[in-house]
């Protein structure tokens, strides 16, 4: 697969989404993360607010300590914010229990990881539809086909993880992030283990996806050429959005990394 083309313009505006009734995908609004506490306080999250529309693809990139797995945690349900709101495809998280959170994050958003996460136990038919099977719900092997078949593996529904190379057992997480038709698929670092060549077919697929499919896409990832498959990347830095790139190709997407200020927030007049 080939890069996205890379001539794209940046655009420096204004790094928030406003909010504009419904299409919203994901929604953070004053989203605090404080740990610690007194003079000892890190500010991982400093107030963000953020809003993006559904079948969008964005990456979110920043130096180390800026904030980027703890915004990934807290709009994923994964972590609570100290202040602030958190909705995911029209939904209010922030003020659930754990038994509702885990049941969202099975029913409605997928994740790909740069670790795979798969059950070497398995097969991956099974992988593909833990998520369902941990939901409770009827597994359906017609729809572990289909997605299988979207990632190019229509053939190893009956191998195992071990049987596969790393970028297979990748676009295995990749489907069974796809199985539930989720709200929103979360990817942190997803190419992060993979060559070049593989971490393309990946990207592609995600890209694919958004483009064809509907999905919403939020990614994590140090890679600017990563982040160049995404509509938009958006920068963090000290805890809060610094900047934004639209289509940038990966030269722009690094340049601009390059000029972001590094560290995290601590004490509390931050």
């Amino acid at each position: 697969m080939r890069l996205r083309r890379s001539n794209r313009q940046r655009t420096a505006v204004r790094p928030v989404t406003p909010v504009g009734g419904t299409g919203l995908a994901v929604e953070l609004r004053g989203v605090r993360r404080r740990y610690g506490r007194g003079t000892g306080t890190v500010h991982a999250l400093a107030g963000i607010d953020l809003a993006l529309p559904r079948a969008t693809f964005t990456a979110v990139m920043g130096p180390s300590g800026s904030g980027k797995s703890t915004f990934l945690q807290c709009a994923a349900g994964l972590d609570r914010p100290s202040e602030g709101s958190v909705r995911l495809g029209g939904t209010e998280i922030t003020g659930m229990n754990e038994n509702e959170l885990t049941e969202l994050r099975r029913s409605r958003l997928g994740f790909v990881f740069q670790a795979f996460n798969l059950l070497p136990s398995l097969t991956v038919e099974q992988n593909v539809l833990l998520p369902v099977r941990l939901a409770g719900q009827r597994q359906d092997q017609r729809r572990a086909a289909e997605v299988l078949g979207q990632v190019g593996l229509a053939d190893k529904a009956r191998r195992r993880p071990a049987e596969l190379s790393g970028g297979q057992q990748q676009r295995v997480a990749v489907a069974r992030a796809l199985v539930t038709n989720p709200d929103v698929i979360f990817a942190d670092e997803p190419t992060g283990a993979l060559d070049t060549g593989t971490a393309a077919q990946v990207l592609g697929l995600l890209r694919h996806a958004v483009d064809s499919l509907g999905a919403t896409v939020v990614m994590v990832t140090h890679d600017p050429i990563a982040a160049a498959w995404a509509d938009r990347v958006l920068f963090l830095a000290n805890g809060a959005f610094a900047d934004q790139v639209h289509r940038g190709s990966a030269a722009q997407i690094a340049a601009r990394m390059a000029a972001l200020p590094s560290g995290v927030l601590a004490g509390a007049a931050a």
